[in-house]
């Protein structure tokens, strides 16, 4: 991700050595989900948007983060 300029830094974001033992000894540390890997059919056009717009490489991230904003945006609805 360094190399593909792809790290965000927050400057405003806390240390982790601000946070305190108290934060630590109550987080509850979870592994993400095992994505599933589907098969799906895509128009054409779709699959060379996200195609083109990573350059070739890239493009099913792009569109994982597409569908990953569209769930997140209409859960809670």
């Amino acid at each position: 991700m360094r190399e593909a300029g792809e790290l965000f830094h927050d400057p405003k974001a806390p240390d982790t050595e601000n946070l305190g033992a108290e934060f630590w000894a109550k987080a509850d540390v979870k592994s993400p989900a095992k994505p599933r890997s589907v098969h799906l059919k895509i128009d054409p056009e779709v699959f060379d948007f996200f195609f083109q717009e990573a350059n070739g490489k890239g493009h099913l991230t792009k569109m994982q983060n597409v569908l990953r904003a569209y769930v997140n945006a209409h859960k809670h609805s």
